[in-house]
């Protein structure tokens, strides 16, 4: 028996068909990964079945009947739960007290009963094999543990169905593992899974079936035995594509930026490399090696504690951004909607906002050339959005990254690093961004590319730093390169097989 069936399901916006007779099935304990790069109507189809949206025409089915979802609330009282990318959870209550939310236990004398609330809530999550206390507040846990306390929380209202949209874009390794234990474990307990993720690894890891849409039509509906990789990118993107890091290499040329021997305390210690234009140079590290943190010190937002930047054969003190970026250095860092974009701004404003001096006269810009530039990025990026005027907020993940590294390019910064570039993004936009790296470095400029996506690293780098324990234990030329190797030395243990204890490169 199919748990639940969209069939023919469509949806109209003004202009646009979101959705045109879209077909897809899922039984119990099965796991259904849903692809398609932005706006190829996955999040259009979520919404009409979590009763978010209304369909204009088509039907769901729930067990072999036809239901009416005309809202969030009916939606969940058929067991239709969503784990979003987003969570969705009171931050200053505890796990408990978001487990009962709205349903509080009392005893008799009409005391809220904290010890049935903080045993049954330690029961479900035990269900699931999560160890995190139930008293503790939600804001205290790490991203990665709110979710596994989100999914914990629609257990327990008895879900017969979840959808999980984008689980894994703010897990570590170790709590990606967690999460797909714990759909293991529904699977079993027969509840029926949709998928959504732009890591196609993990839906070749977790799915039984993929179903691909594009431009808001289904593509193709095929069980995972039956689909590689390339079959899968081809059927999203509508092209073929013979390797996803093929890119034309630069060629490195004279030193701009030398970082020499610059220390943080308890962040990181002791890190040196030298950068060439024309080169791309990969930043491995697992979570707390201290990767992100020394891409922040050379762009000046973590004052250092010991040695030397050199921009350009000059040495640099740099204690505010502003500095780094009259020197030409960029970050486009990992959390772009806080750090990286205005989000409540336009296209227009975010894509001039670091360079607003080269179109002003006394404090008055030029409203033409603010609008012919960012046209220029928009068109040559092919930032997908309606006008210049949209809302940053408004657009797909892979368009807000493109705007935030146009911003930079709009500056002219000739040394961009770039802080997990395509984290939330899905693969055609990748192969956007990893083709403007080709074009960045064939005009001299000099990337850095952070990634804790290994397959990426190895892929665009000329050479690799890996990081672990706040230090710099590796360097690895792009022929050398191999996962097995990178993940050695991320965690400290060169080739032989013993702890890494020596201060100099254990490789290279």
């Amino acid at each position: 028996m199919r748990l639940l069936e969209a069939v023919d399901i469509s949806k109209s916006f003004p202009g646009v068909r979101a959705l045109d007779k879209v077909n897809l099935s899922v039984k119990g304990g099965e796991v259904l990964g849903l692809v398609g790069e932005n706006g190829a109507g996955k999040s259009t189809l979520i919404k009409i079945i979590m009763g978010a949206y209304h369909l204009d025409s088509g039907e769901i089915l729930i067990n072999g009947k036809k239901v009416h979802i005309s809202n969030p609330l009916v939606s969940r009282a058929l067991g239709l739960n969503a784990v979003y990318q987003d969570i969705i959870i009171a931050p200053e209550l505890s796990v408990g007290e978001n487990f009962f939310f709205g349903n509080i236990p009392t005893t008799k004398l009409g005391l809220v009963d904290w010890n049935r609330m903080y045993s049954e809530s330690k029961r479900t999550l035990s269900r699931l094999g999560i160890d995190i206390d139930p008293r503790s507040l939600i804001s205290d846990l790490s991203p990665g543990e709110q979710t596994m306390v989100t999914i914990a929380k629609i257990v327990r209202d008895k879900a017969k169905f979840v959808i999980f949209d984008e689980p894994t874009a703010r897990l570590t390794t170790d709590e990606t593992e967690m999460l797909f234990e714990i759909i293991s474990r529904l699977k079993k307990e027969n509840l029926g899974i949709i998928y959504i993720s732009h890591r196609l690894e993990e839906i070749f890891e977790i799915c039984d079936k993929v179903t691909v849409l594009r431009d808001g039509q289904l593509v193709n509906s095929s069980p995972i035995s039956e689909v590689n990789e390339d079959k899968l990118i081809t059927w999203m993107v509508g092209r073929d594509i013979s390797e996803m890091y093929n890119i034309k290499r630069g060629t490195p040329k004279e030193v701009v930026l030398k970082v020499d021997h610059i220390s943080r305390d308890a962040i990181f210690e002791d890190v040196c490399f030298e950068l060439r234009s024309g080169e791309v140079l990969g930043l491995f590290g697992l979570v707390g090696s201290g990767r992100s943190a020394v891409l922040r010190a050379i762009f000046g937002a973590v004052r250092l504690d010991g040695g030397e930047l050199y921009i350009h054969g000059e040495r640099v003190n740099l204690v505010e951004p502003h500095q780094a970026m009259e020197y030409g250095v960029a970050l486009v860092p990992e959390e772009r909607k806080t750090q990286g974009l205005a989000m409540p701004l336009s296209v227009k404003v975010n894509i001039n906002i670091s360079s607003y001096n080269k179109i002003s006269n006394v404090g008055i810009v030029s409203d033409k050339k603010e609008l012919l530039r960012s046209q220029e990025y928009i068109e040559s990026m092919n930032i997908r959005t309606p006008s210049s005027d949209q809302l940053v907020s408004k657009l797909s993940g892979g368009n807000q990254q493109k705007v935030a590294i146009a911003k930079w390019l709009c500056k002219d910064a000739d040394i961009l690093m770039l802080d997990e570039p395509t984290t939330g993004v899905d693969v055609g936009a990748k192969l956007e961004i990893y083709l403007l790296i080709e074009q960045l470095v064939q005009q001299g400029k000099a990337v850095i590319v952070c990634s804790s996506y290994l397959p990426e690293v190895i892929g665009l780098s000329d050479r690799i730093l890996v990081m672990a324990d706040r230090k710099i234990t590796g360097e690895v030329l792009r022929e050398d390169a191999n996962e097995e190797l990178l993940l050695r030395l991320a965690s400290n243990i060169p080739a032989d097989g013993r702890e890494n204890t020596n201060k100099e490169l254990a490789y290279g």
